[in-house]
């Protein structure tokens, strides 16, 4: 028996791309979003390359952009929520330009579901980002004359914990959607080469930090993009991804001091 109640003599007369069609949209939901990687719709090469070309701009290009302002702007700036909304519409647009426009599933930008072990290693790896950043600090930076911007860090310390938490949660999903799992993804498709699909998102992701951090935060935010990059690149795990850049932005901005 043929899920959905179609029986062996109802498909003997149809071709075998008609059943191949009505497999892939009987199948539940959840599955053809998540689990199991879809092909791209089938549009000509040239079509194809440039659908990626401009998923690529996007995913690299819109964090580029001051969003936290503008949201402000568009809320009046006088709510802090403001700074998050472009952010999680960021979000939902690339999520809606792979179902939609690339009709592929979230599986093809690394989300599916992570196992116990890729769980643990997220954890473990944010761990180590934590450590390791406060190695930075307290020894890089003095060895280089370099300091952080405290004042940018004492502004957010004293925002609500509330909204600490929605910004380290968003930080999370945003970043490692649109600087990890797109376009590692899809330059990995474009090249075959695991130094190129690594390095460009990796260089973007440092870059955007420079606008609110300063060039000294671009130390920190270099090797904390370069240890995410490897976790995504071993994995290929957006959950795992996202866990450990939560745990190593949590313990910044969520921990008391």
């Amino acid at each position: 028996m043929f899920r959905g109640g179609l029986t062996a003599s109802h498909l003997q007369f149809w071709r075998p791309s008609e059943v191949a069609e009505a497999r892939a949209w009987l199948e539940p939901v959840g599955n053809r979003w998540f689990n199991v990687e879809r092909q791209p719709m089938h549009w000509p090469p040239s079509k194809q390359l440039w659908i990626t070309i401009i998923g690529l701009l996007l995913s690299l290009g819109i964090p580029q952009l001051p969003l936290g302002g503008l949201g402000s702007h568009l809320l009046g700036g006088s709510h802090l929520l403001g700074q998050e909304i472009l952010w999680w519409a960021a979000i939902v647009l690339m999520f809606g330009y792979v179902l939609l426009v690339e009709k592929r599933r979230l599986a093809s930008v690394g989300l599916k579901k992570p196992r116990i072990w890729e769980v643990v290693l997220a954890i473990i790896f944010g761990s180590l980002m934590v450590a390791s950043i406060a190695l930075i600090y307290t020894l890089i930076f003095p060895l280089l004359h370099l300091r952080m911007n405290a004042s940018a860090m004492a502004a957010l310390l004293k925002t609500p914990f509330w909204y600490r938490l929605i910004l380290v949660t968003r930080a999370a999903v945003s970043e490692e959607l649109l600087f990890r799992g797109y376009p590692i993804e899809r330059l990995l498709e474009l090249t075959r080469n695991r130094w190129v699909a690594g390095i460009v998102p990796w260089a973007a992701f440092t870059v955007a930090h420079l606008s609110f951090w300063g060039w000294a935060q671009l130390i920190v935010a270099g090797y904390g993009g370069l240890v995410l990059t490897v976790l995504y690149l071993w994995r290929r795990n957006l959950w795992a991804n996202m866990l450990a850049h939560w745990i190593a932005d949590g313990a910044g901005f969520l921990l008391p001091r």
